[in-house]
């Protein structure tokens, strides 16, 4: 498994197929641009980030709304990069009682 880590990640869909992104620099939208990519939709990261826990930040701050193709591509990247996307349940804690 690698140790890269990017800055910036995101979707963009070429040929009907959308898939997450992942960069070091914003320029790298206008190279997806350059070659074709529509719905190019990056985000700069809060800290450098390795794939699966950028997969893991998109999905957390409801990066793919309602969107079907981008909720799909951030659960196949998910899959890929070993990340689960389920919000984890917290329980909330008892009150203290005054006596």
């Amino acid at each position: 498994m690698t140790t890269k880590t990017y800055k910036f990640a995101g979707i963009s869909t070429l040929n009907g197929k959308t898939k997450i992104r992942f960069a070091n620099d914003i320029m790298r939208i206008k190279v997806l641009d350059k070659n074709g990519h529509t719905d190019v939709n990056i985000k700069e990261l809060p800290e450098a980030m390795l794939k699966g826990d950028a997969v893991k930040h998109l999905s957390s701050i409801g990066f793919a709304s309602d969107v079907a193709s981008t909720k799909a591509a951030l659960e196949k990247a998910a899959n890929k990069y070993g990340v689960d996307l389920s919000t984890p349940k917290v329980e909330a804690e008892p009150v203290a009682q005054a006596s």
